[in-house]
């Protein structure tokens, strides 16, 4: 069985700057909107725990990355089994304006004015996306997500 852990490291204003590692090796950053206790629709990031992975392939997303991504697109990767939250999807973005709820990929990252945002967000979703499509087609994924918030130091 394969493993995506998603490891959140800094809380923004209203963001969630992670680390994502595919058996153990890290890959890319990913950014989520606020952890909350209380669900708000497409501001709160998904609830810490592990869930599966599966392709989507319908629905305007799955059309509109078919068009951009001829050559490898599949369809989109969803994360499922998550209580209270549908259609949560690993995408290009770059800030908590692109979330929508779900999972944003970026190669770097920077702070702007107190919210976390990504960069050269398509590149590590295509890296990210190439590698997952090969797992998924061998193996079950396992995606998990966990809290290990660091201080100012860097120290969890």
């Amino acid at each position: 069985m394969g493993n995506v852990l998603v490891k959140r490291i800094r809380q923004g204003k209203q963001s969630t700057l992670s680390h994502l590692y595919i058996d153990g090796e890290f890959v890319c950053y990913v950014l989520e909107d606020a952890i909350r206790d209380v669900k708000i629709k497409g501001e709160t990031a998904i609830p810490s725990g592990k869930y599966s992975m599966i392709l989507n392939t319908y629905g305007a997303m799955n059309a509109r990355y078919k068009r951009r991504f001829p050559d490898f697109h599949q369809g989109m990767i969803e994360i499922k089994e998550i209580s209270n939250y549908s259609y949560v999807y690993i995408h290009i973005g770059n800030n908590i304006g692109d979330t929508s709820g779900c999972i944003l990929v970026g190669n770097s990252w920077e702070l702007v004015e107190g919210d976390y945002e990504l960069r050269k967000s398509r590149k590590a979703y295509v890296s990210l996306y190439k590698r997952l499509i090969g797992k998924m087609a061998d193996e079950v994924v396992c995606f998990e997500v966990s809290n290990q918030m660091l201080d100012s130091d860097g120290v969890i």
